[in-house]
């Protein structure tokens, strides 16, 4: 099942996208309580009843999770060909130790870098002039847990949706930690909208990302280093992850910094992602 949070008629609300993705039933459910968690408030009910069926395009689709509560929680290095490319980019503060890591490295988001499918990947160049593209599967989480194992670790996922985890590579190289780099306001497109976790098969799905009509990511959610189970688990190993919270499972290989020279973003491209299941996110880029 998709869900999205959209605007409409001049508020925000949530519903279902229908599977030809050309309407969408929009739920009965008061403006402030979608506000910010968008189809998180969703999770751990049952569906609200429908309102009305509306077209697709009279909506303006907002991130799945507009604002997320706390920060987002992403994965670097989790394919093996990003992180042998990666590593050898020079940008990469934990290389010394090994290129392919022996456990998730694991940094976040700010909520505030979050924005929607269609809406501008703004670029500052007095702050960066290497801005960077990620495809990443994210993950959902519904069920509260803590020291979660990796057996029951699916349990507690309600969904996925698409991330691009826009990357300014020379903040983070300059600061040798990821935070600043990765969360530059509009560095976390997210959408186009969740699905249900029985929607997605991990184990063959695939993951793109063109800019403008390049391919120039192509994998697989079967390639992780490190699987869903694994990352949810380790995540919460003494953390307790909350109902809404996002985890961005990382990127492969195809990344700008890994060409040579560096194939970085500019203004007028466009970056489209795509995972089988989940849809199309795509944003332009401004700025530059």
């Amino acid at each position: 099942m998709k869900l999205a949070a959209f605007d409409w008629k001049g508020g925000r609300h949530v519903g279902r996208v229908s599977d030809d993705e050309t309407a969408i039933d929009r739920f009965d459910l008061p403006a402030d309580a979608v506000a910010e968690d968008g189809v998180a408030c969703l999770i751990g009910r049952d569906l609200p009843p429908v309102a009305e069926t509306v077209p697709l395009s009279d909506v303006v689709l907002q991130a799945p999770i507009p604002r997320p509560r706390r920060n987002v929680f992403c994965v670097g290095k989790n394919y093996h060909d990003h992180a042998h490319e990666f590593a050898s980019s020079g940008f990469d503060s934990s290389a010394a130790k090994c290129a392919v890591p022996e456990a998730p490295i694991v940094f976040s988001k700010v909520p505030e870098s979050v924005t929607p499918t269609g809406a501008p990947i703004r670029m500052d160049p007095s702050v960066s002039t290497a801005v960077d593209y990620e495809v990443e599967l994210a993950v959902i989480i519904g069920k509260e847990g803590r020291n979660i194992a990796a057996a029951d670790a699916l349990a507690h996922v309600w969904g996925y949706t698409i991330v691009n985890d826009v990357t300014a590579r020379d903040l983070q190289g300059l600061h040798s930690q990821w935070l600043i780099g990765k969360s530059q306001d509009s560095f976390c497109p997210m959408g186009p909208w969740a699905v249900t976790s029985d929607a997605l098969d991990l184990a063959d799905t695939p993951v793109r990302c063109w800019v403008n009509d390049d391919l120039r990511q192509d994998s697989n959610t079967s390639l992780p280093i490190f699987d869903v189970p694994t990352i949810v688990a380790a995540i919460s190993n003494g953390i307790t992850l909350m109902p809404g919270d996002v985890i961005a499972t990382g990127t492969p290989a195809g990344v700008g910094i890994g060409f040579k020279p560096p194939k970085y973003l500019k203004a007028g491209d466009r970056v489209r992602l795509e995972i089988g299941g989940i849809g199309i996110l795509e944003n332009p880029v401004e700025g530059g």
